[in-house]
């Protein structure tokens, strides 16, 4: 008889009976007992029952061989192709029926084996074989060679991510070279896993392959580093946003963005303000500008912003690639716009000696700067210059009094309201991280922006007054907008500017994030009751829906939404805000962890304690926006909030955002 053992046939002699199990010895000398259940249905041949041990072990390994050798001479597809059809299942005899004449034990046991052997065509299911039809071989075929596949791939893997991990360790190592199938999904694996680190199809591949390496999150990054398919300091960030960095993303769009153009020109009339715009000397995605006049009776003011929702097609692939990349990032590495750089850069922007489309919001405010009413309007514009902070901040400063006087003081008068309002305000450096000489591997230098207060403030109070006057308009006329929200309760001493690290800490620290929601609720530390950010159509998509939005209800034309259908977008708008949003606050992150991993050897800073804590000191570096914590005992016994010291940085690890403070000395 014989009986499956791990999945292969063993041919064993039946040595007694015993109700409904067998006492047997097996070929491997061994004497076992077995339910009638487990006997594959083909037995014999009858030998004597008084034979000798010896003679038992003889015949079962001449049968034994003896069938093996047939086995070999048996064609299972054949006899697949002679039976599939005929019957669904059959039991051994008749499938050896089909090619040989009166079987003997010998060839009924090699047929059994062959059959059992050929998985992708029949399924035992004791006493019978399952015949499976075409579609289900077909399948199940697919399916055997990819698990042959993945097994030679993790053999090679194994032993070449091995061979990757020593190179990236700088140990001496002989990296065996893949074919090219191999070196295809051994990339794509790495890839995937650097990219999607929670890809579930991926994960039991990942595992087999990395046995023994050390469980760093950061291991596909270094193992592709090792192998050079992607650079040093790879911004692994953008391809989990799956955000594609170079412009030429838009190249695939360039008949849609000619045919915008063209409609956005055909809608073009005589310019209704002419103003001028203030940012920095770099800045080419310009959207927003102003003109202002003052008398007695106080002030007159246009904000004019720009309108890329003009004429655009919602639901194209232009907006649905657009509304995937939801955000310019302004990086150290450079800058990559949300909107095609042809239409962002330039046919919208807001750039000197033009005119452009633009949102116009009309504001009268008393000589104090209270808010009396105010009117928008979809209008065209011309633009007359524009201005830097730097220019405006001089000009301030040293030129006779004109308008960008006046808008500095109408700019004090609306952040004092939002004071009373009980914004809060925080006055701080704003340091650049530069990145020098070799692009692959660059150095990394802080640079400290040039101040320029007045000007500051005249941007972002008079985009603060758009935004919430925007909110206020939605309110009363209905117009489903998005809305950043905060509502927080922050006690009343919290209200002001701030600039002394102490202060600012201590604020942070009951501060709650701001939300994007299609309920106009106050935004705490901006001082509004509502809130609907549409200053940045060029560089936000949240601001952009927003324009469109206004756009539609002012002039009846375009695509308005209301606020059910506003909120169904809202799950996809928020996924990419926090997706894309990550890529902005952890890349300039790295290069500052990274220009400390620099110059720690030969550098120290200043900075200043922010919480003395009873087990970790926190301490503020101002120049460099950063709060680092480190044990009490590094700071000595006496610790006072606000005290002074210089500290030395140990062990930068910029990947994982960690800095190891090793020594401070208190400043005098």
């Amino acid at each position: 008889m014989e009986f499956l053992q791990d999945n292969q046939p063993v041919t064993a002699w039946v040595l007694d009976v015993q109700g409904p199990r067998l006492r047997v010895f097996t070929s491997g000398q061994r004497e076992l007992k077995l339910p009638l259940s487990r006997v594959l249905p083909w037995i014999g041949p009858q030998c004597p029952a008084d034979s000798s041990r010896q003679e038992m072990l003889d015949l079962l390994r001449t049968h034994n061989g003896r069938r093996e050798r047939l086995a070999e001479s048996v064609d299972a597809l054949e006899i697949w192709d002679l039976a599939q059809g005929e019957v669904d299942e059959a039991g051994i005899e008749w499938f050896a029926s089909l090619v040989f004449e009166d079987a003997s034990p010998d060839q009924l046991s090699a047929l059994g084996r062959k059959l059992l052997q050929t998985k992708t065509h029949f399924k035992f299911s004791p006493p019978q074989f399952e015949i499976y039809p075409q579609e289900t071989v077909e399948r199940r075929q697919e399916e055997l060679r990819k698990a042959q596949e993945r097994e030679r791939l993790v053999g090679f893997g194994q032993v070449f991510l091995r061979g990757l991990w020593d190179i990236f360790c700088k140990r001496k190592s002989t990296l065996p070279q893949p074919d090219e199938e191999q070196a295809g999904r051994i990339r794509d694996l790495l890839m995937t896993r650097l990219c999607n680190p929670d890809d579930r199809d991926s994960d039991a591949l990942w595992k087999t392959m990395c046995q023994g390496m050390p469980e760093d999150p950061h291991l596909p990054l270094f193992l592709a580093q090792a192998w050079g398919i992607v650079p040093p300091h790879f911004n692994f960030h953008l391809c989990r946003a799956q955000y594609y960095w170079e412009p030429d993303w838009a190249e695939a769009h360039a008949e849609a963005v000619t045919a915008l153009q063209e409609r956005v020109l055909a809608t073009r009339t005589e310019p209704a303000a002419e103003i001028v715009t203030i940012d920095s000397s770099s800045t080419q995605d310009i959207d927003d500008g102003f003109d202002l006049t003052r008398d007695q009776d106080g002030f007159k003011l246009h904000l004019a912003l720009a309108c890329p929702c003009l004429g655009w097609e919602f639901g194209s692939p232009l907006d649905k690639a657009v509304l995937h990349r939801f955000t310019s990032l302004y990086l150290p590495e450079g800058t990559s716009h949300m909107l095609p750089e042809t239409l962002g850069k330039d046919f919208f922007s807001l750039r000197a000696g033009q005119e452009r489309p633009a949102l116009i919001i009309s504001f009268d405010l008393d000589p104090e700067g209270a808010l009396r009413s105010f009117d928008p309007q979809i209008a065209w514009i011309s633009i007359k210059a524009n201005l830097t902070y730097t220019g405006v901040e001089n000009e301030i400063a040293t030129a006779a009094p004109g308008m960008l006087h006046h808008a500095r003081d109408l700019a004090t008068l609306l952040r004092q309201a939002r004071i009373r309002d009980h914004a809060v305000i925080m006055d701080q450096p704003d340091p650049r991280m530069v990145l020098c000489k070799d692009s692959v591997n660059p150095e990394v230098e802080v640079v400290q922006s040039e101040s320029t207060p007045e000007a500051q403030k005249i941007v972002s109070e008079f985009m603060i007054l758009a935004n919430k006057a925007m909110g206020s308009w939605a309110r009363e006329t209905g117009t489903a907008l998005l809305f950043r929200t905060q509502n927080i309760t922050l006690p009343a001493e919290s209200a002001g500017v701030w600039t002394d690290p102490t202060d600012i800490y201590r604020i942070i620290n009951n501060m709650g994030p701001s939300i994007l929601e299609c309920e106009p609720r106050r935004h705490a530390t901006i001082g509004a009751k509502a809130y609907a950010p549409v200053t940045s159509p060029l560089r936000r998509y949240s601001d952009f829906i927003n324009m469109a939005q206004i756009m539609a209800r002012l002039t009846g034309h375009g695509r308005l939404l209301n606020q059910a259908e506003l909120e169904s977008l809202l799950p996809l708008l928020s996924s990419r805000a926090e997706l894309v949003g990550q890529v902005q606050r952890m890349r300039p992150r790295y290069w500052k962890y990274e220009y400390f991993r620099q110059n720690h050897k030969k550098m120290r800073w200043s900075g200043i304690i922010v919480d003395p804590g009873s087990h970790l000191v926190t301490i503020s570096l101002p120049d460099l926006q950063l709060f680092l914590k480190a044990p009490r005992k590094i700071f000595g016994d006496k610790i006072r909030l606000g005290q002074g010291f210089s500290i030395r940085i140990g062990k930068v690890d910029p990947l994982n955002n960690e800095i190891k403070i090793v020594e401070a000395w208190e400043e005098e």
